[in-house]
């Protein structure tokens, strides 16, 4: 599970950082400032991240056994702003400490 863990923790930082970047600049610059070129570029290459996200998410969801209600929540934190870094660390808190108990 260590490897499947490590994804996820990669993508949920990648598809964190990235959502703030959009909703904190792109969307700024767009709607306030009438530029939409950040947002236009910006928002399909977070769009691929977060399917990346999901499909890691989902892959560590099903090695770990988690419950149907537990892989959709870890799926929709990455949809959330900051959610993703407050999932991430509890995910993975949870997961290290399962790693040990069966080592």
């Amino acid at each position: 599970m260590s490897p499947a863990l490590k994804r996820y923790r990669v993508m949920a930082y990648i598809v964190g950082v990235m959502l703030l970047i959009l909703v904190l600049v792109a969307m700024p610059i767009r709607y306030i400032w009438g530029h939409p070129e950040f947002s236009e570029t910006f928002s399909p290459i977070h769009g691929a991240c977060y399917i990346v996200y999901l499909i890691v998410a989902f892959d560590l969801g099903m090695k770990a056994r988690w419950s149907k209600p537990r892989i959709l929540a870890v799926l929709l934190a990455g949809a959330v702003p900051f959610l993703s870094f407050v999932v991430e660390r509890r995910v993975t808190r949870d997961a290290e400490a399962a790693i040990r108990a069966g080592a």
